[in-house]
């Protein structure tokens, strides 16, 4: 099948094998795609079901053709803790989404000098929606509100999950080296990983995390741009998932 256009869309627009189009979409669909009445595309709800469709003579509504089986999701829960970087985040944002991310925390750290606006959390949701069309995802990755450093760890700890902080100073053992190490089972629970903004994490805040059972690891030997050190963090836990995707459970 040649590759075709992804469009997310609300599961409440879908019904009796039909979709209703938002006019948005109807506009993206006919006048930028230039799509016509019985064109094709990928509808997907965002939630990990997704649909070959069809344009009707209305071009409101699109038919529902059949359901797709392709598997482009990490076989586990992955959630990015990411103190805000001054700049960048949007780029954050796309990259771990297309890498597979399951959610993205922001963090308000002791260092983090944005604060963002409301407006600024829904621009970041509709780039994670863009990012997961373009990849060909299923699911599209939910960015939370942002968090202080003490509520994320009240939540994101590891009753949560298995739980990393990249910190940039000190003898650490290398993130690959820990993830190669998991077990099966280690890794059905889930993977947190917590990045600093510039100038990375305060001593502090490093002992709080270690203190809820986060393992500080390394990222190499040089130090990393904010904004580069998830997408390397992310490239590290997608590639150990991939290659190792028969031995690893779904989580529970």
């Amino acid at each position: 099948m040649a590759q075709l256009q992804r469009l997310v869309v609300s599961p409440t627009q879908i019904a009796a094998e039909q979709i209703a189009l938002t006019p948005a979409q109807q506009h993206y669909l006919g006048h930028v795609l230039r799509l016509r009445s019985g064109d094709r595309f990928i509808a997907m709800n965002g939630l990990g079901q997704s649909w070959l469709v069809a344009l009707t003579t209305q071009a409101a509504t699109a038919k529902i053709l059949e359901a797709m089986q392709t598997q482009t999701e990490l076989p586990i829960s992955v959630t990015l803790l990411m103190a805000l970087p001054k700049n960048g985040m949007d780029e954050v944002v796309r990259q771990v989404t297309e890498l597979g991310i399951d959610q993205i925390v922001p963090i308000l750290s002791d260092r983090s000098l944005l604060k963002p606006s409301p407006q600024k959390l829904d621009r970041w949701q509709r780039i994670a929606q863009e990012a997961a069309e373009q990849s060909e995802r299923q699911m599209v990755p939910g960015v939370q509100a942002p968090q202080t450093w003490g509520e994320a760890l009240q939540i994101w700890n590891t009753q949560h999950s298995i739980c990393y902080i990249c910190a940039e100073r000190g003898m650490r053992s290398h993130l690959l080296s820990c993830l190669q190490a998991l077990s099966a089972e280690e890794w059905s629970r889930g993977i947190t990983i917590a990045i600093g903004c510039e100038g990375g994490w305060t001593e502090a805040e490093i002992e709080r995390a270690i203190a809820v059972g986060y393992q500080p690891v390394s990222l190499g030997a040089r130090i990393l741009r904010a904004v580069t050190a998830p997408v390397v963090a992310l490239s590290l836990v997608s590639a150990v998932l991939e290659e190792n995707a028969p031995q690893i459970s779904e989580p529970t």
